[in-house]
């Protein structure tokens, strides 16, 4: 499995958490470093540092703005 392929399944299973439940969308928007390192449901995000770090700078008021700008990363 490539490190592409990886990151990208862990994108999916960030936004269907922010899409499933309101708070964690919010939580995603308003601080997206703080909800991916919290993670969703006890279960983590396994995305590296640096890759947290950049999501982290975005910056979005709805759920797909959010995944747009993620598509950049």
């Amino acid at each position: 499995m490539t490190k592409n392929f990886h990151i990208q399944q862990e994108f999916s299973r960030l936004l269907t958490a922010a899409v499933i439940n309101g708070s964690f969308r919010q939580a995603l928007l308003d601080n997206p470093g703080e909800a991916i390192s919290s993670g969703f449901g006890g279960e983590a995000f396994n995305l590296g540092a640096d890759v947290v770090k950049r999501l982290s700078t975005i910056r979005a008021t709805s759920l797909a703005e959010f995944a747009s700008q993620m598509t950049n990363i």
